[in-house]
This record gives structure tokens, sequence and C-alpha cells, in this order.
């Protein structure tokens, strides 16, 4: 169905042309459109596509569309547009990408305030011509800060700084009425301005955001040690935590392992353990590939040798550099996959991801923050929806006693409709009243919610 078409659906010829002239009088001719086959949400396709030109224009948009009881997407760069469920209904586009820019703060201040449709790399190329930067380095590539905010992204220095969420100190944003609403700097609500993190653009329209800024650090250096188990992992990341050094980011790659070459006696505790412990028997049952811990250390040149060097001293077999592995900062999936995020207390890491293993009965790529116990796995998109279903039931229900959760980030068609994509959600209540509060008529990204709202 063509745009034209699927706007007719509901409203008349004469009035989708009425909102289409409109939506160009607040934009402007080349920023209003008739959306097109790219233009999708999670597979839901849109009617119109809207590109304001500033923050009021962007409450405009917003008014009309609840006028005319229209719902409302945002959209950043599109990098995770196909993260969480699909939107129930999608009539206006509402592209971020003009309500970009950067703060002019003094030299050195301890803050910026950063337009949403602002690329990230954009942002930390501006603020290194100062000596600074944000301490936020979200995955995916080419992401503004309005939608690493809206999908509560973080990178490998969350392990250290925190979300890019946990540094805002300010934000403005639009609800669905079209309300410019500033929260923190002094003004309250910076709480309730926090959960449109992570919330898909369900509670609001992210207008700016002000973030701390930190100076760049002299010298970073990256300390890895290979590792074939995940138990091995367990006990090299305590290892570290122990050594209180300090590391910015403690990071996992765990490729997908075969299964054992011979068959496991399950009466034998012996080969048991060799199996999940590799090294017991010379890693006779290893891949060729292994995975590795990898600990970045930043700070003053004598400092972070000194810190490197005792790390070092700790972990046999470690190695010291200057620059970053290949997989750092990336997913272990890609697109068609079933991309999972699992969130469990560290100690109990490793019994997630043999969980996930035993239930997947075949390789899963883990990657993520070790020391945090967030990583993000990887299952063929060519699985079932069933047969997802079955290994997020049993992923979640060692998790459950353990505190921790599995979510579903992103999955083909199929297996986004069929199953569940947050599993429990503690704070539901919560976003929910939000949901009430903000958008008590559900015109923002309606269904995206985490839970469904």
């Amino acid at each position: 169905m063509t745009g034209m078409a699927a706007a007719a659906s509901s409203i008349d010829r004469s009035g989708a042309l009425e909102i289409t002239q409109r939506l160009t009088e607040i934009c402007g001719a080349p920023f209003a459109r008739f959306a097109g086959p790219a233009d999708e949400v999670a597979g839901r396709a849109a009617r119109w596509v809207a590109v304001p030109g500033g923050p009021q224009a962007a409450a405009k948009v917003l008014r009309l569309a609840a006028r005319h009881d229209l719902t409302v997407v945002p959209r950043g760069a599109g990098t995770k547009i196909d993260w969480g469920a699909a939107p129930e209904q999608v009539d206006i586009m509402l592209d971020t990408g003009r309500l970009a820019g950067i703060g002019h703060e003094p030299v050195g201040a301890p803050v910026t305030e950063v337009g949403a449709g602002t690329p990230l790399r954009a942002v930390q190329a501006t603020l290194d011509r100062t000596g600074q930067r944000l301490a936020v380095d979200a995955p995916s590539p080419g992401a503004t800060l309005g939608g690493v905010l809206a999908a509560g992204e973080a990178g490998p220095l969350r392990h250290r700084h925190g979300t890019p969420c946990d540094q805002l100190v300010g934000l403005r944003y639009l609800t669905a009425d079209g309300e410019l609403v500033s929260a923190g700097g002094g003004a309250p609500g910076l709480d309730l301005a926090r959960l449109l993190c992570g919330s898909q653009g369900a509670l609001g329209v992210l207008v700016s955001a002000t973030l701390r800024v930190q100076a760049v650090p002299a010298t970073r250096l990256w300390v890895s040690r290979p590792v074939w188990t995940p138990l091995e992992v367990h006990d090299l990341v305590r290892t570290v935590l122990a050594a209180r050094l300090d590391p910015a980011a403690i990071e996992l790659d765990l490729p997908a392992l075969p299964r054992p070459r011979r068959p496991i006696d399950p009466a034998d505790p012996t080969a048991a353990a060799r199996a999940r412990h590799p090294s017991m028997a010379g890693r006779a049952d290893a891949p060729s590939r292994a995975g590795s811990v990898v600990v970045l250390l930043e700070g003053g040149p004598a400092d972070a040798v000194e810190r490197a060097e005792h790390l070092v001293s700790l972990i046999d077999g470690a190695l010291v550099t200057h620059s970053a592995p290949p997989w750092w900062r990336r997913y272990p999936f890609g697109p068609g996959d079933t991309a999972l995020r699992i969130e469990v207390p560290i100690t109990d890491l490793h019994a997630a991801v043999y969980a996930l293993r035993d239930a997947a009965g075949a390789p899963v790529p883990v990657r993520g923050s070790a020391g945090l116990g967030v990583v993000h796995a990887a299952l063929p998109g060519s699985l079932p929806a069933d047969r997802v279903a079955s290994i997020l039931a049993a992923v979640r229900g060692v998790l459950l006693a353990r505190e921790g959760r599995c979510v579903v980030l992103s999955a083909p068609a199929p297996v986004r409709r069929e199953v569940d994509l947050w599993g429990e959600l503690t704070g539901l209540p919560r976003l929910r009243a939000a949901k009430a509060h903000l958008d008590p008529h559900h015109r923002l990204a309606p269904g995206r919610l985490p839970g469904g709202d």
C-alpha cells in the first residue's frame, strides 16, 4: 500500500491533502512528504514524514497530529528503528535530523547541550578539538544522541561512567500535545524525563539533552586475555575487579563455541568439568578461535602504564595494546538475527551464558560489558518463533532466580509478532503511569513502550 493509499484508508483524500499541505507549511516544501517504502518502524509503514526545522516547528507537528488524532513516531538516524515492538500505527514519522546542534558553552565547561538529531560522532569530533569528550560510546554507527537515549543504548564506557541516561543533567522534550518541557539545570522533573531513556519515543519527543563532559584521557591501554569458557570469564572478571584498578571498561567477546568433539558422560564429573573448563584437558575440546576479555585503562601516561603492568602480573597470558580489538563497540548480531540483551549480576553471568547455550543447543555468540553483567547475544534469524520462545523461556527461568532479565532487541517479523520481547518488567507500573501523564491519548509510538503500551 502506498503512502497516499494508506493515508486515505482512514482519512479521505481532501483530509490527507490538507494534512500534507499543513506539514509543508510547518516544515518547508523539501521537508514534508508522503512516506516511501523505506519509511518503516520495525516493519510498520508510515504515512507521512515530517522533518521540522526546530523545536517550535516540531511542536506544531504534534499539535497538528493531536487535532486529527494521528500517531507520531520520532526517528533519528534510523540505526535502531527495528529495535523493540512494532508500533500499532505510524501516521507521521517525525524525523529529528534538523533538531541538531551543539551548545556554545565556554571551553572547559563541565556540561554541553546537544540537539537530539545530532550524530554522536559529530559531537565527539567537535568536543575533541577542545580536548574534551562525552563518555558516551554507543555501538550503533551514525547514531544520533536522541536515538541513543531513546533506545537506552550504551557502550563499553558505561562500566565506569554509567549509561548516557545516567550522565544527563538536563533534558528538553515535547509532550504529545506539543508542550515543550525543560527538566534539570534547576528545573524540576528530571527523574520523570529520564524515563524517556529507553522508551522508544513513546513518552515524548526528545529535543535536546545536556550531559556532563570530561577531558580526553591522555593515555588509553587495552589489556586482553584469551578465554574459552564462561567459567573462565567469571574467574577473570572477579580477578580484575578485586585488583581495584579503576578500569574504564571490562568487555567480553565470546564467539560461537562448538559443542565438544566427543560425547560427555553426565555421570562423569571430570568429563563434565573438562567440557566447561577446557584447560583441565589442555583445551583439547576448545575451538580454534578463543574469545577474549579486554580491560580498558584510562588516565595519565605513568598511572595507566603502572596499572596495566600490575594487571598483567595478576593474569597469566595477558597482553597490553594501544588500540582496541576489532570487535570493540560492535554488537554480536547482524541484520536478520534475533538480537538479545541479557542483564544479570556479574556473579551469575556465566550461568546465564551456559543457560543460553544449553537452551539454543547450538553456538551462540555473546559480547558486552562483562564487568557489569550486561551482554548481547545473537540467535540465527532462521529459527522459527516457537523455537525462539522456548529458548527465551529457558533462559528467563534461569535468570528469574538470579534477578536477571533477557529482552529481545530486534528480530525477524514472525518472531517479533509471536514472542514476548520483554519478559518480566519490574518497572512497568511506573512506565505506564508516565505514559498516562505525558501521552494519555496514546498518540506517541503506541505499542513501542516496553510492555507494549
